[in-house]
């Protein structure tokens, strides 16, 4: 079976029919019956072939009622559970799970009030290559102040176009020792990095280390599927002996599964080797190709628990890596509810000559995931154990950002105090609002 992945897919219809005049003069030509896209039609079968929920596929599709690809299937999808299927392309699916980016090649928070700050940036990005950094608030965007991009329903639009290369903004940025600056910035073609920092922390007589890791995506050309990055990250932090262990998953919407597995591997303890990682199931006709994955620990690094930092951003294969992880050590949230996906999603194009010919990538619901426990239902999130708010003004690994200083509080005493929990906010719009279907699980601008 092909490696599984997350992701969700829209797509069209369309039609045309001539109806002659009551008394036409000259000879107009009738098709027989409607000209129907094939391409659409391949969405459907494929639909009721792989898709989780295909008993819940209408009986008949008519195809004459919908205008494209994407409609078609926001129209057969099951509704409200499927918040995921999506469309793309062969190579925008493939480029993006190997990290190919193209764009400004940074992303947003709000802080209570409502100022918008950078919150992580791609070295190799234009924004990476200009000096942007997290922590600098955003106080204009093409001359405008923050507030005027805000929508009816309470989100932002920033009108920052498409991701296509050549496309010029302008930011007005203030930055932490209080002066400002005014960078214009030329979308471009990047290759992303997922380690956004690493270091370690002394915590009293412990070695803490923090590791903040944006998307799973895999090095190209590795095989099997795994991320140069991860290897090189858990190596440093086996080296340096850490004994407690905190990953910001802070603003990170999902990715390779195989690179999930990857982490899951390092993370778990020698004596776990062998049993159930998670169980994938399929729909009822495709029963023969469930299938689960068993630990295999990488590496020396031996701990009991994992303290994850979340927020609604933290998605997919992020929320993967926790459900697996859990019924075999002390996993310990703080921040906020995570996304809520507990299913998953594999290509379909290359079981359909039709899509695959014409470079539509189908991405709809394909499986459900189950970690040793059988916990699976999970689509409100995971609720943090301590909720606390973000502080995005402060960089990567600065003790003052509220959620990392939540973390050694409670390695250090077990518990975060009051105080720290009455700095929670629930932000009404985030970074993974502002993006759908392949975007969502990688949202950067």
């Amino acid at each position: 079976m092909k490696k599984l992945i997350w992701i969700s897919a829209w797509l069209w219809i369309g039609l045309w029919s001539c109806t002659p005049t009551e008394e036409p003069t000259t000879t107009t030509p009738t098709p027989d019956k409607p000209v129907v896209d094939e391409v659409k039609k391949a969405i459907v079968d494929v639909m009721r072939e792989w898709y989780f929920w295909n008993g819940q596929l209408p009986v008949t599709v008519d195809l004459t009622k919908y205008a494209s690809n994407e409609a078609l299937l926001d129209g057969i999808i099951y509704k409200p559970i499927d918040r995921f299927s999506y469309l793309t392309t062969q190579e925008a699916f493939n480029n993006s799970f190997v990290g190919r980016n193209a764009g400004h090649g940074f992303g947003f928070a709000f802080t209570a009030d409502e100022k918008l700050y950078v919150s992580f940036v791609f070295a190799e990005s234009p924004a990476g290559k200009d000096g942007w950094k997290r922590g600098w608030e955003i106080t204009q965007i093409n001359g405008k102040p923050i507030a005027d991009y805000k929508t009816a329903t309470g989100g932002y639009d920033f009108k920052l176009g498409t991701s296509d290369p050549g496309i010029t903004n302008t930011f007005t940025f203030k930055l932490p020792d209080g002066t400002t600056t005014t960078r214009s910035n030329v979308k471009a073609e990047y290759q992303s990095n997922s380690v956004l920092d690493q270091r370690v922390i002394q915590v009293d007589a412990k070695k803490v280390g923090y590791w903040a890791y944006q998307s799973f995506k895999a090095t190209a050309g590795l095989s099997p599927t795994r991320s140069a990055e991860v290897q090189t990250s858990m190596e440093f932090f086996q080296n340096q002996g850490v004994q407690e262990l905190i990953i910001d998953l802070r603003y990170n919407g999902g990715g390779s599964v195989a690179v999930a597995e990857q982490i899951c591997n390092y993370l778990v303890q020698s004596s776990n080797t062998g049993r159930l990682m998670y169980t994938n199931q399929l729909n009822a006709m495709k029963t023969a190709q469930n299938s689960s994955r068993n630990f295999s620990k990488i590496g020396s690094i031996n701990l009991t628990r994992v303290i994850f930092l979340t927020s609604r951003s933290s998605a997919s294969a992020s929320e993967l890596i926790i459900n697996a992880l859990d019924p075999y050590m002390d996993v310990v949230l703080i921040g906020d509810n995570t996304f809520g996906k507990p299913v998953g999603s594999f290509p379909l194009s290359s079981y359909n000559r039709i899509l695959q010919t014409n470079n539509v990538e189908v991405v709809p619901i394909t499986f459900a995931i189950a970690n040793a426990a059988g916990k699976a239902e999970y689509f409100e999130g995971f609720p943090a154990d301590f909720k606390v708010g973000d502080s995005p003004q402060f960089a990567w690994g600065d003790v003052k950002d509220l959620r990392l200083a939540a973390a050694i509080q409670y390695i250090r005493t077990g518990t975060v105090g009051n105080r720290m929990k009455d700095t929670y906010y629930k932000p009404s719009w985030e970074i993974i609002d502002a993006f759908k279907g392949l975007q969502q699980e990688f949202p950067v601008f």
